[in-house]
């Protein structure tokens, strides 16, 4: 059998076209098998029930299984570095928190955290809530502020990430000093608070909530864009205070860079249905956590607005990247 040169400049041609096809086919008929959602966290915080909540949705909506992997470790480097190394074929996504763009502030990291990944859509908002002693004086931001002003040496508990650098983002918004005392996590940090030995804490909401409900500890402010569904009564410092200021922590949902556009819309779209989904709406509330969701662009821009202002706040502490 023969192959005219017509013939072969014919099949050449066609091959392109025949090959976009065929990707289209395997795009459209995403996802064939199981998508898994890596946590870069410890099992029984918010972003690891996020994901779990959001699995059985999602399952539902793919026809595949949405299994959980926990990958703890380095403050949430090591998982996040497995989605950064997966295939970008939408298989594999993350789900991270504010200390995605935060760590690059703390670490020198592995991967690049906006060039490494396909941002897909925002999940949560949390704020931090502004707690002290029963035995500490000042009742409100601005007591706050001219307290430290008038008595050098006021103390922070800091755990890391936001929870390090919101004490430091205020302390240089108002023009004070506060001195950071270092704690593993929000445990060990409460027993030193309730007993005055240190003075302040920017902490979450759910770590501290149960101290604040039983007298142990006093909300001054919290530190969302709105008031705290947990804490109605309480003021946020921007409203009581500073506006503008907010620090918060929050969820989402990444991808290896470079996923497919038709992928990434269909993950989009899905997941911001899954979050209205009243189970995965109700027990985000008890957490203290408001559901958002975004766009890709909208989730990208957001993420870099939070980067330079936290590597901001580092820097003029004195933070370098280790």
């Amino acid at each position: 059998m023969s192959i005219t040169r017509r013939g072969l400049g014919a099949a050449s041609l066609a091959l392109p076209g025949l090959i976009a096809a065929g990707r289209a086919r395997a795009q459209a008929a995403w996802p064939s098998r199981a998508v898994r959602i890596i946590v870069p966290y410890t099992p029984g915080g918010v972003s690891d029930i996020t994901a779990r909540l959001l699995s059985d949705p999602l399952a539902t909506a793919w026809g595949q299984p949405v299994p959980v992997e926990n990958r703890a470790g380095a403050d949430g480097v090591i998982g996040t570095e497995a989605v950064a190394r997966s295939p970008a074929d939408g298989y594999t996504l993350g789900l991270v928190s504010v200390g995605h763009p935060v760590n690059a502030a703390f670490y020198r990291l592995p991967f690049d955290t906006m060039r490494d990944f396909t941002f897909v859509t925002q999940t949560t908002s949390t704020p931090l809530v502004l707690c002290a002693p029963r035995a500490f004086a000042p009742n409100t931001p601005a007591e706050l502020v001219d307290y430290a002003k008038r008595n050098p040496g006021v103390t922070f508990a800091g755990t890391g990430g936001v929870v390090r650098l919101a004490p430091v983002l205020f302390a240089q918004r108002t023009g004070i000093t506060l001195e950071y005392v270092p704690y593993r996590g929000s445990t060990q940090a409460h027993p030193d608070l309730m007993a005055n030995r240190v003075n302040i804490m920017f902490d979450t909401v759910p770590a501290a909530l149960p101290h604040i409900q039983s007298g142990a500890l006093k909300a001054i402010a919290t530190t969302g864009a709105r008031r705290s569904a947990q804490l109605p009564d309480v003021p946020t410092i921007g409203e009581a205070f500073l506006p503008g200021f907010e620090a918060s922590t929050w969820g989402m949902i990444i991808a290896p860079a470079n996923l497919p556009a038709p992928v990434l819309a269909k993950l989009n779209t899905d997941i911001r249905a899954a979050l209205q989904n009243a189970t995965v709406v109700d027990r985000h509330k008890t957490l203290g956590a408001e559901i958002v969701s975004n766009s890709p662009d909208e989730m990208r821009a957001f993420v870099q607005a939070e980067m330079e202002k936290w590597g901001a706040a580092a820097r003029a502490a004195g933070i370098q990247p280790q």
